[in-house]
């Protein structure tokens, strides 16, 4: 089954992801990758994550396509005008990638080559409205295609973001624009993803819980003062600041994590920031 095909289903989805290597040699995300074969359901590949220069996401995608993986390309507006992401898009069509993670994606300065020119010729919403005019056979200039393709959109939402109001009103007008699927930026709070899904409850459709593993205390700190809508309770800042392996007191608290959330979402999505090697040992201790 195809990864829109398990949503429609109603069936848990797991996910991870991994970003592509600074150069050409592959070897070892590809190796990691085969770590999880058979135990996801689907594998981002991450579109220059963080501002900072890497191997494109498409080509990985096709190679991981090769291997049997369901991959899910993330596209960001930020690099590229409505012009080459219309082309990227098709260009995956063309290669067998259908599942497509929308993402408005960080400004240039945040990376490592701060001198870059921010595009953002469109948002993410524009960007799955394109999709959705790509499917009909027509570009974003009205111009008919020859050959359309067909996509699984995803899209993403911060639970943790205050006010949330206007958060689940871009859910709303993602969904409008053909979002099927929702991944969610890192939970550590679980009452505070119950009430974003509270507020959400009126929207019918799939959110996948996302899980950060966290590598120490430091990071957590960092975490909560830099990156907007995640909160990492002090008790788990604790738990990583007296842990004498910290490797597997993050695997602990993940997999700790993803057992409340499995009850009350629609999957989840883990990810390792480095640590992809992990991932099977999570899944293992989460039960999934």
């Amino acid at each position: 089954m195809t990864l829109c095909e398990k949503i429609k289903s109603g069936k848990f989805i797991v996910t991870s992801e991994i970003g592509p290597p600074k150069g050409t040699d592959i070897a070892e995300m590809l190796n990691d990758a085969e770590l999880i074969k058979g135990k996801v359901d689907a594998i981002n590949v991450t579109d220059l994550q963080s501002s900072v220069m890497r191997v494109g996401s498409l080509a990985i995608c096709r190679l991981l396509k090769e291997r049997g993986f369901e991959p899910v390309l993330q596209v960001t507006c930020r690099d590229r005008n409505r012009l080459a992401l219309q082309s990227d898009l098709l260009s995956a069509s063309v290669l067998g990638i259908e599942n497509v993670l929308v993402l408005t994606g960080d400004h240039p300065m945040l990376g490592d080559h701060p001198q870059a020119k921010p595009v953002f010729d469109m948002d993410s919403i524009q960007l799955l409205q394109a999709m959705r005019l790509l499917e009909s056979g027509k570009d974003m200039a009205g111009k008919v295609l020859k050959g359309s393709p067909k996509f699984c959109a995803g899209a993403v939402v911060n639970p943790g973001a205050d006010p949330l109001e206007p958060e689940i009103i871009k859910m709303e007008k993602k969904i409008g624009a053909g979002a099927v699927f929702f991944q969610t930026q890192a939970i550590y709070d679980i009452d505070l993803f119950k009430k974003f899904l509270d507020a959400a409850g009126h929207l019918k459709t799939t959110i996948i819980a996302g899980i950060v593993l966290l590598k120490s205390a430091g990071m957590a700190r960092y975490m909560n003062k830099n990156v907007s809508g995640v909160f990492v309770p002090d008790s788990l800042i604790e738990e990583m600041d007296q842990a004498a392996d910290r490797a597997a007191r993050s695997i602990e608290i993940a997999a700790r994590l993803i057992k409340e959330l499995k009850p009350i979402c629609d999957g989840i999505h883990i990810m390792p920031i480095g640590w992809d090697k992990k991932v099977p040992l999570v899944l293992e201790a989460a039960g999934l």
